[in-house]
């Protein structure tokens, strides 16, 4: 039986206060952990620095920045590189958010290029017999939701990049048609899924050997078909993918398979300049996108936190944790009052507002009964990037396909591997999606609608200057781990890399779970425990790219649970 938040705290300390003191002696930084390996995940520089889920992906957005483009420029020709060498990720078949910051007028944009649901689709498309089928809105045709990454980038050089397409285009061109070696998590996304890659053929020819065994981590693989693809999209991208030959093909090949997108769906596409959201957190401004983002729900997290004092409490320490926990669950309740503002009326003032965060302190700090039990997230697709350049300009964007493969399905032809972001929405109310997150009203099936998201690139800056970014991928846990990335670097001081490298946790309301990666230390977990909290333990939970920002002295480090590169010049 659980008693209030207040008194488990009074616990933990009189419980805990030796052990505490022992751990952070001894775990913290996690035991395990060498200084000497920071060279290998982070970097240091002067000019300018790209932070990717891809090595590869990382060096391509450099290459930009030496060649005198701007973030924006970096940013996209990141995007598309990471498109290639990490597939099951994101990609031109897929849609995101890019969150910008103009260094000249010190103005901040949000750009919401998600996939919509197409203009055919309804509530109840995915009910079978009078019961909801989830598989249907996970793999195969009717998973697909129109695909936006195209539409945005194209915006976003548009309105702020200073170089053409294919310029930018050219070294995920370049990876494609000449090939790159897998990388191990990658490696491990076409093992898993290896019965279902053999069924499409495109993404057999891409990822399957001659032999049927999967491409493994180290060896070359080939995507030229989408080289191809990226390189027959010229310097007007939009007009080829949307209305030109590109569209023609996909409509061709939707129809073909009973898919609901038509050339309307295409046609109609657009991506959205939105007002960025933000809120102050202790002397900082944390500026965020809107929905149908998730980007408010961090912000809540960090109104709950502020004023806690939290640097006295050290950092994952338990009774630091079991106030995150309590934020967390209040803030993943509130999520469901997020979806597309073009549907929905979000209050987001209101949520953000000083008394409604103040109420959810209040039921934090009591431990209302959380709802019934389900069973645990698990991470999934998803990539996010940072990009910071000579003249302080910065972008944190963060891109997807949905769950690993998206769809399982691809344009063969095209080497278009399609999203399954239809998924996203609520299929029935009360049915938990891939991510567990169970469905609500805001964020049911429309034609045309955008699927609520958690995706949640943030920048903070202090005095009108960017001082961090930060991003992740990984489903509901981008939420969480956005927000203890953000801790560790405001609260806790810790640079780019540790701020990254520290162990998290993940509580996401429905399931009544606490998810905990296995690099916490066994006593910490004890102590969690202890407080009444029910406890699973994940290998790991979801990436986070970080980026620091001092004059002169940029610091990126990418997340070595997934892998990637941070590159500084």
């Amino acid at each position: 039986m659980r008693s209030s938040f207040a008194f488990h705290l009074r616990l933990a300390h009189c419980r805990a206060t030796v052990l505490i003191v022992f751990l952070s002696a001894i775990f913290w930084p996690p035991a395990g952990f060498a200084a000497d390996s920071q060279a290998n995940r982070a970097a240091v520089g002067t000019h300018g620095m790209v932070v990717s889920e891809s090595d590869d992906a990382a060096h391509a957005g450099i290459e930009i920045l030496k060649q005198g483009g701007n973030a924006v420029d970096a940013a996209v020709a990141t995007a598309l590189a990471v498109g290639v060498t990490n597939p099951a990720s994101c990609g031109i078949g897929g849609g995101g958010f890019m969150l910008i910051y103009i260094a000249k007028n010190h103005g901040f944009y949000a750009l919401d290029y998600r996939e919509t649901a197409p203009l055919m689709a309804r509530p109840d498309m995915y009910i079978r017999n009078g019961k909801p089928d989830p598989e249907l809105s996970k793999d195969g045709i009717l998973a697909v939701a129109v695909p936006g990454e195209i539409a945005g980038i194209d915006a976003a050089l548009r309105r702020f990049g200073t170089m053409k397409f294919q310029q930018i285009a050219a070294p995920a061109e370049k990876l494609a048609e000449n090939g790159f070696a897998v990388n191990p998590h990658l490696a491990g996304e076409i093992a898993h899924m290896l019965p279902k890659l053999n069924a499409d053929p495109g993404m057999r020819e891409v990822f399957v050997k001659s032999d049927g065994a999967p491409a493994k981590a180290g060896e070359t693989i080939y995507a030229k078909k989408l080289a191809a693809t990226l390189k027959r999209l010229g310097d007007d991208p939009v007009a080829n993918f949307y209305h030109g030959e590109v569209a023609a093909q996909i409509v061709s090949f939707m129809k073909e398979h009973g898919g609901l997108i038509t050339a309307n769906d295409l046609t109609n596409y657009r991506p959205i300049w939105r007002s960025p959201i933000r809120r102050q957190y202790r002397g900082y401004d944390v500026v965020a996108m809107p929905p149908p983002s998730s980007g408010g729900v961090v912000l809540e997290m960090l109104g709950m936190l502020e004023g806690g004092r939290l640097a006295g409490l050290g950092v994952d320490s338990p009774p630091y944790l079991a106030r995150l926990i309590e934020v967390m669950r209040q803030g993943f309740i509130d999520r469901a009052q997020y979806a597309d503002p073009a549907f929905v009326g979000v209050e987001i003032g209101k949520l953000l507002s000083d008394r409604h965060i103040g109420e959810l302190r209040d039921r934090a700090l009591h431990r209302k009964a959380p709802p019934p039990d389900t069973p645990a997230a698990h991470d999934h697709g998803t990539t996010n990037l940072l990009v910071a350049d000579k003249d302080g300009n910065v972008v944190a964007l963060t891109t997807t396909t949905n769950t690993v493969f998206g769809a399982l399905i691809s344009v063969p032809a095209l080497g278009l591997l399609l999203n399954d972001e239809m998924d996203d929405f609520a299929i029935a109310p009360g049915v938990p999606n891939a991510y567990h997150l169970a469905g609500e009203r805001a964020n049911e099936i429309r034609p045309g609608k955008r699927p609520l998201s958690s995706m949640t690139p943030i920048i903070v800056t202090k005095n009108n200057v960017p001082v961090m970014s930060t991003g992740g991928s990984g489903g509901p846990t981008i939420i969480s781990g956005v927000l203890q990335v953000t801790l560790n670097v405001l609260d806790f001081h810790l640079d780019a890399a540790h701020a990254v490298d520290e162990p998290r946790i993940h509580e996401q309301a429905v399931p009544d779970v606490v998810i905990v990666e296995e690099s916490m230390p066994a006593a910490t977990r004890v102590a969690l425990e202890e407080m009444g909290y029910k406890i699973k333990v994940a290998p790991s939970l979801g990436a986070v790219g970080a980026l620091t920002i001092e004059p002169g002295n940029y610091r990126g480090a990418f997340d070595q649970r997934k892998g990637g590169g941070a590159v500084g010049y």
